[in-house]
């Protein structure tokens, strides 16, 4: 025990990962931040009064932010920043659509976390998710490895919840991987994907895989269309909180984030979505899996298009 792991942005994204952190009961505490006056303070009070019923002791603390960097004290220490700040895509807006406003909250937060949490991991899931990431290194001035990026935890467990519904068979039996960028270059692997160990091509025929791989790369979008204010945030949050997991117990579990790759499939000096293995320094290594032709071609256009909009980012 002992640790201490913060989320920053009290809305729906952040308090439930909040709530998952805290269930985990390995924490010693989950701070909760908010912009919003008590906010956080009054989702914390709530959350402690849940720990007789679950069984949990992590206590959550809440904590009031201001935009001069009042309240970060609060952080002070944290082995694990989850930074959920930013607003959410309303119905018709894409990703990038957030790029402007968003990279202002991300860049304040990333300096705050800078001063108080300086040996932290940084996991960002604020969107245009590549970008923020890589903005997040920029501001905070961390080590490359110590910042990541939730992405292809979501994306592939939205592929894998497709394709057990279309086949009707058990989430558990269905193995699926998706990279490259969270957005319009994402890249589903069907050529990792099985069912009960048998490969997906064997069971669906070639549209019909294309279409739950369209859904997928939309998968975020669907939800917000649904939904109408706000976005999605139970799979999400599930997502960053495993990310974080895997950083406090030095897991080396291997997952799919968006992680720095410099010089994995042949690709260097990008924020991209790839297989790591995730310790207590966060990324310890790119994980490089068997990728068809066409999948690599595919992760290399995504890098490229990742590459040119990173690259505007650190005037933002």
């Amino acid at each position: 025990m002992g640790k201490k792991v913060t989320v920053v942005g009290a809305g729906f994204y952040g308090s439930t990962t909040a709530q998952r952190l805290a269930e985990y009961d390995i924490f010693d505490t989950v701070v909760l931040t908010d912009i919003v006056e008590g906010k956080p303070e009054g989702l914390a009070l709530d959350l402690n009064q849940s720990r007789p019923v679950e069984g949990f002791e992590t206590k959550v603390v809440g904590a009031t932010t201001g935009p001069n960097g009042e309240g970060y004290e609060a952080i002070e220490g944290s082995d694990v920043v989850i930074i959920t700040a930013g607003l959410p895509r309303k119905p018709g807006m894409s990703r990038m659509d957030l790029l402007g406003v968003n990279a202002k909250i991300v860049r304040q937060v990333s300096e705050n976390v800078a001063k108080y949490a300086p040996n932290a991991v940084v996991i960002v899931v604020s969107n245009p998710l590549d970008e923020m990431t890589a903005l997040a290194q920029i501001a905070t001035q961390f080590p490359k490895n110590r910042v990541l990026g939730q992405a292809g935890m979501l994306d592939t467990a939205r592929f894998t919840h497709f394709v057990a519904e279309t086949l009707g068979v058990k989430v558990g039996a269905v193995q699926t991987l998706t990279l490259g960028s969270h957005g319009d270059t994402m890249v589903p692997v069907p050529s990792r994907c099985t069912v009960n160990g048998k490969p997906l091509s064997d069971l669906l025929p070639e549209d019909k895989i294309e279409e739950l791989v369209t859904r997928t790369r939309n998968g975020g979008a669907e939800v917000v269309a649904l939904l109408k204010t706000g976005s999605a945030y139970y799979a999400p949050s599930a997502a960053a909180a495993r990310m974080a997991k895997a950083v406090a117990e030095d897991s080396g579990a291997v997952m799919p984030v968006c992680a720095w790759v410099d010089g994995d499939y042949g690709i260097s000096g990008v924020y991209l979505g790839v297989e790591a293995e995730i310790g207590a320094e966060g990324v310890r290594r790119v994980v490089e899996t068997k990728l068809t032709d066409s999948e690599l071609a595919g992760l290399k256009e995504a890098a490229e298009a990742v590459r040119a909009k990173q690259a505007d980012v650190a005037d933002l």
